[in-house]
């Protein structure tokens, strides 16, 4: 049986990338399936709508199909079929010193290759308890939503950010987890980033998430959350790391999710009551 060269095998991956433009910005994506699934990061993908380019010029609307920021993935959807789609792996499989190779678009350059090796899958110290796929390969901004593949070109994750001099990947694994929830679910239509709350008061230092965007018509929205809210946790629990408002959000079906958080001058513990499990979501208690 022929054995395909590293040059072919880097050719199919690099037809099974997309550019993806949003917000006057470019990232990367992969088509996940040929009848025009697309998966790349939340932070690539905001808004309702984004272009994307085909390896043969074409460019096309996607619709965001579905975009969770806690744990940087967002799917795609274009009208085409027959699509190249790239070959996934499982991630759990892999292994420290295997050979690893990214295709990507930094600064808008299409379909950059560069190669290396896995470092690590596991979590990485200040990043929580997530698993990263930890490799030894070089991006830059333009690569974040494209594919990290094994040497058959197979992906094994979502390439996503640098830390100190590795690339860290989202695992396939998590990716196909994802893409089998209800895409209506757990969105609740925010981008979030960590920050430490000073104290107020009686109130000790508490770790929060800064609202920088709320979609407008998402569940956030019709709740009345703002940009510069910051959620502190659920009426069960509070949070503690950027995973825990993932976890909070996970279930089946309509239902309501009770959240704490600060407004304005901080001084004052607001809970509002968000509609979950609806694509539609036009109802929410208003912030109180």
């Amino acid at each position: 049986m022929a054995v395909r060269g590293f040059g072919e095998i880097a050719e199919q991956l690099r037809r099974a990338t997309v550019l993806i433009g949003a917000h006057g910005g470019n990232g990367s994506g992969v088509i996940w399936s040929p009848d025009g699934v697309v998966v790349t990061n939340a932070h690539v993908a905001r808004g309702s709508r984004v272009s994307v380019q085909l390896w043969d010029g074409r460019t096309l609307d996607a619709t965001v199909r579905a975009r969770d920021a806690s744990r940087d993935l967002a799917v795609l959807h274009v009208e085409a079929s027959h699509l190249p789609a790239a070959l996934v792996a499982d991630s759990s499989l892999v292994r420290a010193g295997e050979l690893a190779m990214a295709i990507g678009n930094p600064f808008g350059f299409l379909g950059a290759l560069t190669t290396g090796v896995i470092h690590g899958v596991g979590p990485i110290r200040g990043l929580g308890a997530r698993s990263w796929m930890q490799a030894h390969v070089r991006l830059a901004p333009g690569n974040s939503g494209g594919p990290l593949a094994d040497a058959l070109g197979r992906v094994i994750g979502i390439n996503t950010m640098v830390a100190g001099r590795l690339a860290l990947a989202i695992p396939s694994n998590a990716v196909s987890d994802f893409l089998s929830a209800d895409p209506a679910d757990g969105w609740l239509g925010i981008t979030v980033c960590p920050v430490q709350v000073p104290p107020t008061g009686s109130r000790a230092p508490t770790f929060g998430l800064v609202l920088l965007e709320v979609e407008p018509g998402s569940p956030a929205a019709s709740a009345s959350l703002l940009p510069g809210d910051i959620l502190l946790g659920t009426e069960e629990k509070p949070f503690a790391l950027l995973e825990d408002l993932s976890r909070a959000l996970r279930g089946r079906g309509s239902r309501l999710l009770r959240l704490a958080f600060l407004r304005g001058d901080y001084s004052r513990v607001r809970r509002v009551t968000v509609a979950l499990g609806s694509p539609r979501a036009t109802q929410g208690s208003a912030a109180a």
